[in-house]
C-alpha cells in the first residue's frame, strides 16, 4: 500500500555508512537502486546524502514514518535492527550496528 499524502511523518530513521572514496560513486548508484527505490515505495519520504572527505565517503539515509509501527511493517520487525544489503560487506569501511530513531517534532520546507 502506497503512503497517502494527508499522513505526516512523526518518525524519522537514520542509517549511515562510510566508504572508501574510490568506491564512494559505484556505491551511491548500489545503494538508490537497493536501498532507497524500496523506500520510496513505502516511507512517506526518503533523502540520501553525501559527505565526500580525506580518503572516505560517508552516506546517510534518512526515512520518514507516520509510526513505528509503519516502519515495523517495512523492516519486518524491529525497526532499530540492521538490514544490510547483499553488498555493504562489499563496500562499507564497517558495517553499521544499528540505526538512529528520532521523534519528528517539527519541519519546515523541505520537499523532495
Amino acid at each position: 500500500m502506497s503512503p497517502r499524502r494527508q499522513d505526516k511523518p512523526t518518525i524519522a530513521r537514520i542509517w549511515r555508512g562510510v566508504t572508501p572514496s574510490a568506491h564512494a560513486d559505484e556505491y551511491e548508484a548500489y545503494l538508490y537502486e537497493v536501498g532507497i527505490k524500496p523506500l520510496i515505495e513505502k516511507a512517506l519520504g526518503v533523502q540520501m546524502l553525501r559527505e565526500d572527505r580525506d580518503g572516505e565517503t560517508e552516506f546517510v539515509t534518512i526515512s520518514y514514518w507516520e509510526s513505528v509501527e509503519a516502519m515495523s511493517r517495512f523492516t519486518g520487525g524491529d525497526p532499530i535492527k540492521i538490514h544490510h544489503l547483499d553488498r555493504d560487506a562489499e563496500f562499507l569501511i564497517e558495517l553499521p550496528k544499528g540505526v538512529q530513531i528520532l521523534q519528528l517534532r517539527t519541519s519546515h520546507g523541505i520537499t523532495g
